[in-house]
């Protein structure tokens, strides 16, 4: 289950990725002519991104929501004639990472960013990534209990618990990023590269954007749902958590830092 859902405060967090802030492990693999499948791409801006790269090469980008997959259409219209070469803009299907319906050794690169962690069985969605493989799987994923920042707002502390504590109900792993060695291992690739990266919020206009979709997240999408329903918080502790985004984001010392594990894995 997606922990996060679909509310705008959180698409607003996707549309703001790009192969060179997200993807950029994976860059200097990628030429013009390849193949290459984008598993959990929402609304497409990495997607795009990195159909320019491997132009004119066959892009296709799953999504299990439909609804964001019409955002990720409108996007990569315009693409058509960057891309060129006659490849045209990425297809963007519907589609289950657990089950996908691609033929074996289907594309040159399968790519998935932020995927693992919402998922019970990361180790078979990757086995599932390695089948429809011929090349290279590249996976990235946050890990929460990593996350770092200051100043030390308690109400933050409050939100990571929250989050982890909804995330882990839901079946998934929050702090995959430190796990995705070990699965790509477990899911029997015969070369794993392993790395990490990192995202920072630190400037004026940083800090408003990040603390205030997570305000707004904390009040208003599929997780402050899930976190009252099932009796995590009540709606007095959403507010407080969301409260405590903004007096982060108002403090001109305020910085976040999100890591990220990565993985290159092949055969």
């Amino acid at each position: 289950m997606y922990t996060h859902g679909h509310h705008d405060s959180v698409l607003r967090s996707h549309r703001w990725r790009t192969a060179e802030n997200s993807a950029g492990y994976l860059l200097r693999h990628l030429a013009p002519g390849q193949s290459l499948l984008d598993v959990g791409c929402g609304p497409g801006t990495i997607t795009v991104d990195l159909a320019e790269r491997v132009a004119p090469g066959r892009v296709v980008g799953v999504d299990a929501s439909a609804e964001v997959l019409e955002e990720a259409r409108a996007l990569s219209e315009p693409a058509v004639g960057r891309v060129g070469g006659g490849g045209g803009a990425p297809a963007f299907v519907v589609g289950d990472v657990m089950a996908l319906e691609f033929a074996d050794a289907s594309f040159d690169v399968v790519h998935a960013h932020q995927v693992l962690q919402h998922l019970a069985d990361p180790v078979g969605a990757l086995r599932e990534l390695r089948r429809v493989s011929r090349g290279v799987v590249a996976a990235r994923d946050a890990d929460y209990a990593a996350m770092t920042w200051y100043p030390r707002v308690p109400a933050l502390d409050d939100w990571l618990a929250l989050y982890q504590r909804v995330a882990r109900d839901n079946g998934g792993e929050p702090d995959a990023g430190r796990r995705l060695l070990s699965w790509a291992r477990a899911a029997g690739f015969a070369e794993v590269t392993p790395g990490a990266s990192v995202w920072c919020y630190a400037t004026p206009e940083d800090r408003a954007w990040w603390g205030d979709l997570w305000a707004d997240r904390m009040v208003d999408s599929a997780l402050a749902r899930q976190a009252v329903a099932r009796g995590f918080a009540g709606e007095a502790d959403l507010r407080a958590i969301a409260s405590g985004w903004r007096e982060w984001a108002g403090s001109p010392d305020g910085w976040f830092l999100v890591p990220h594990g990565e993985v290159l894995a092949w055969g």
